[in-house]
């Protein structure tokens, strides 16, 4: 794991966060206002709310102990279909826990509609996680190591270009802040790690698929998001000395962002609640910026 104190490189470089004081989870928000977050949501910023907070029931307030994990899964998952994981909770209690975070899934969801009123039809909402258990000083391999910066990408999980997105708030009872940094500009970061990334075999990728150990066809363009996510993960020099910004998010606020376009890492904090969301590149409202096209505009092809 790497030093936590020492202090990182090319700060005052980066404008990655964007601060929007809303309050109401169901706006009503200006105009000006949504045009902003789209603009920066979709060219890579992190959307800081400081003062959205989702507010818990007394009954709730139970569940802010990391005594409702199995103590296997590093977080509580909940399906849209409604199968939860990841929790030593049953009966009556498990069944308050996922009304919570049916309750928070449904909360971003509004957040984001009233955002950007343009994703709505086309937005796909798809895992809801709560996070009890402190993320600093977990043992992870390399790969798996979240506190690394990285773009998302799953092996298992193609998204043909689709995009993911997520919606955090910080819950934490104590005043803890969700530490993050947050990296340089997909871009850049994909000039460093692009060459080296392979587009995959399309019968590799067939096999996997007929075996289900993807859940789907795995694309070009997804080999190539995990080769970036891999090697910006492997890349002890790139770790340490990349651009990047600490930033706190403190108890009580709200933040949204694409992560398999914003290079973040979470190093510190317990008590997160996130929904993730897919979409469409062609919802997007500029789709030219979306890691996909990105990609084909470099590689000069097709990837899906």
């Amino acid at each position: 794991m790497r030093h936590r104190a020492q202090p990182l490189p090319h700060e005052a470089g980066l404008d990655a966060i964007r601060t929007f004081d809303v309050t109401d989870w169901g706006g009503p928000l200006s105009a000006g206002m949504r045009d902003d977050a789209s603009n920066a949501l979709e060219s890579g910023k992190v959307l800081f709310f400081p003062h959205l907070s989702f507010a818990l029931t007394d009954e709730e307030q139970a569940f802010l102990t990391p005594e409702v994990s199995n103590g296997k899964s590093k977080n509580v998952s909940l399906k849209p279909s409604g199968g939860m994981g990841g929790t030593s909770l049953a009966g009556q209690q498990a069944g308050a826990l996922k009304a919570m975070m049916q309750r928070f899934a449904a909360a971003a969801r509004d957040l984001v509609c009233d955002l950007i009123p343009s994703y709505t039809q086309a937005l796909e909402a798809a895992q809801t996680s709560f996070r009890p258990v402190e993320i600093e000083g977990r043992e992870a391999s390399p790969i798996h190591d979240d506190t690394r910066l990285h773009v998302d990408a799953f092996p298992s999980r193609p998204m043909a270009g689709r995009r993911i997105m997520r919606v955090f708030s910080n819950i934490n009872p104590h005043g803890k802040p969700r530490l993050w940094h947050v990296g340089e500009p997909f871009e850049a970061m994909a000039q460093r790690f692009l060459p080296q990334s392979r587009e995959g075999s399309r019968l590799h990728a067939a096999i996997l698929g007929l075996l289900g150990i993807t859940k789907g066809t795995r694309t070009a363009y997804d080999s190539l998001m995990l080769g970036l996510h891999d090697g910006a993960k492997l890349d002890e020099t790139y770790q340490r000395t990349s651009p990047q910004i600490a930033f706190p998010f403190p108890a009580g606020a709200t933040w949204i962002c694409y992560t398999d376009q914003v290079m973040h890492a979470a190093l510190a904090g317990q008590f997160v609640l996130e929904q993730t969301f897919h979409l469409d590149v062609n919802a997007m409202v500029e789709p030219a910026r979306a890691p996909l096209r990105v990609l084909e505009s470099v590689r000069g092809h097709a990837l899906i």
